[in-house]
């Protein structure tokens, strides 16, 4: 199965979320999982307008945060495993912006579980106060370093969020063998239909057993 975290002032049922399950379930056969990232979805406080979540992760701890976040995402993924019978030793992750940023530490504490991974549109550098705000480049640093399973990361060329060196230099760091870069020019937002196709490729290459 594939486990989807979507980005920030997003939510687990996106379109991108619906777009890149129908191609990876009816096409190639592979189960996708979304929860609601930090403050978002169900998990909004009533009357927050969409980047009021920035204020509320700097005010719980950004550390805490992603420890809670990577907890709940491993929980899920056995409860799901048990209910549906889904193989829960095979897993590739989904994750941009900040499904990156909280989807790293829960790539590494799958250890030999993940099987493969689609991250991107984040890095380790930010012009925005509030994303240097919720940061821990260490902790992500240390995390992505353990990451070992094929890797596919995407690159915002023209990226206003996340500047092209952080994004580099986070690519430097996964630990990967079979690691590749899909960069296109364009803002932190834009994303192509070829992208979500290529992503979905990606992913079902490495979970789909072949004849």
């Amino acid at each position: 199965m594939v486990l989807l975290g979507h980005g920030g002032s997003g939510h687990k049922a996106i379109d991108l979320h619906r777009r890149l399950a129908l191609q990876l379930a009816t096409g190639m056969g592979v189960a996708c999982l979304a929860i609601d990232g930090p403050y978002h979805g169900d998990r909004a406080v009533p009357g927050d307008d969409p980047l009021d979540y920035q204020k509320r992760v700097v005010a719980e701890g950004p550390v805490a945060v992603h420890t809670r976040m990577c907890q709940e995402w491993l929980t899920v993924l056995e409860a799901a495993s048990k209910a549906w019978g889904l193989d829960g030793t095979a897993v590739g992750y989904f994750g941009l912006s900040m499904g990156a940023r909280y989807g790293i530490p829960v790539c590494a504490a799958l250890g030999a579980r993940l099987r493969t991974a689609v991250l991107g549109k984040f890095g380790l550098a930010t012009d925005d106060p509030m994303m240097a705000a919720m940061a821990v480049d260490e902790l992500v640093r240390r995390f992505a370093a353990q990451i070992t399973a094929p890797l596919l990361h995407h690159v915002q060329w023209n990226d206003e969020i996340f500047p092209l060196h952080g994004q580099l230099e986070l690519f430097d760091t996964f630990t990967s063998p079979e690691k590749s870069m899909r960069a296109r020019p364009g803002p932190h937002h834009q994303t192509r239909a070829d992208d979500v196709t290529a992503w979905s490729e990606h992913l079902s290459r490495l979970l789909t057993p072949r004849s």
